[in-house]
């Protein structure tokens, strides 16, 4: 038994010894589920906080301010006055805000004659956080009857209430269909692409590293800059294959209308395809190690793309620093692109606003794999 428990001894030693030679493995034992229990804590977030909305007071009579009081008082809406629907309706194409609260010119009047009605329109891209703003605008509207029944008092008061009740038109742009699939099935083109561009790239680059293959090529006189646009277009035509099967399955499939062009959607398909395959050479020529690329892509891209670019929750219920840091990913750029394309349509400032932002990654991201990517084996 001495020998056995001396043999489990020396052995452990050695696997320790050997733990902490290779930085790489300790380094994700330890970094891996911080990172992860960071994005998942600070990340997900179902709570809907100042969500902006819009109000547009057609009728400036005392009754109309009352009416809208409530919203003044929930944590949950901040209230944002407009002139116009017009104005209104452009702020909410641009998804600076939520929802729109329309009071019509007769409101008072109509007030009065106890058939009252406020227009409630909320953006309907993510189903369930319009579903919330909706319960939250209707139940603080609502608070307007209940306080002046409160002042009435006794049957006068159940008169006032009678004749002070509100109902709320609720209508939903961008989704009229209700459904998680509509927002959902978007958000999923960008994380395939993720998954196609930065993942595998980095993967099957890393493997190359390690088997040596690509020493023949170092010995050639190929420039390394030949050699990353040979890597780049093969994922790049697999990345737009896998596209063009998301865009089939989103239209045929699961019925996802496409609002807007479908040349926007392809260019800017194209730029984060760049973007991601770039990030892909850059993470297995610093690595070139399979399994460090592999674990470094999942947490630098997927996760990221996942969690912070705003597929499943809304970057505004985060705190800030989880923000700046979505903020700081090219797939949150993407996403908004590519939910606004299928949903809302062409919002051209939008659009060329974050195109440039991701030509701007992709030129960086391919300066800086042509920088680590060097002929040579140290």
């Amino acid at each position: 038994m001495s020998g056995f428990w001396t043999r489990l001894v020396s052995l452990t030693r050695k696997e320790f010894r050997q733990l902490l030679r290779d930085r790489s493995n300790l380094a994700i034992g330890i970094l891996l589920p911080m990172v992860l229990i960071l994005i998942f804590g600070y990340g997900m977030s179902l709570d809907v906080k100042n969500a902006p909305v819009g109000v547009v007071l057609e009728d400036a009579s005392p009754t109309a301010h009352e009416t809208i009081a409530g919203l003044q008082l929930s944590p949950t809406i901040a209230p944002v006055l407009l002139g116009s629907m017009h104005d209104a309706e452009a702020l909410m194409r641009d998804r600076k805000i939520d929802g729109i609260v329309r009071v019509p010119a007769d409101f008072s009047r109509s007030q009065a004659a106890g058939n009252a009605r406020v227009q409630l329109i909320v953006h309907g891209a993510d189903a369930g956080r319009a579903t919330i703003i909706l319960a939250y605008v209707s139940g603080a509207l609502g608070q307007s009857a209940v306080r002046q029944a409160d002042r009435g008092g006794g049957t006068a008061g159940a008169a006032t209430a009678s004749a002070g009740r509100v109902t709320v038109e609720q209508r939903m742009w961008f989704n009229t269909a209700n459904t998680s699939t509509w927002y959902l099935v978007p958000g999923l083109i960008v994380l395939i692409m993720t998954l196609v561009g930065a993942f595998l790239t980095a993967l099957v680059m890393a493997r190359e590293w390690e088997r040596g293959t690509l020493e023949a090529l170092f010995v050639t006189p190929v420039r390394p800059v030949e050699i990353l646009v040979a890597k780049i277009i093969p994922y790049f035509a697999v990345g737009m294959l896998g596209l063009v099967l998301c865009l089939l399955a989103a239209r045929f499939l699961f019925a996802v209308p496409m609002v807007g062009s479908l040349f926007a959607v392809v260019l800017s398909s194209m730029l984060y395809l760049i973007v991601a395959v770039s990030l892909g050479l850059v993470i297995s020529s610093v690595t070139r190690n399979q399994f460090l690329a592999s674990q470094i892509a999942l947490i630098a891209t997927f996760m990221p793309s996942m969690m912070l670019s705003g597929f499943l929750f809304d970057l505004r219920n985060v705190p800030a620093v989880v923000r700046a840091i979505g903020h700081v990913l090219p797939a949150t750029y993407f996403m908004d692109l590519i939910k606004t394309l299928f949903l809302a349509g062409d919002v051209w400032p939008l659009i060329w606003r974050n195109c440039a932002i991701l030509a701007a990654y992709a030129v960086g991201l391919l300066l800086l794999a042509r920088a680590v990517t060097r002929k040579s084996l140290d």
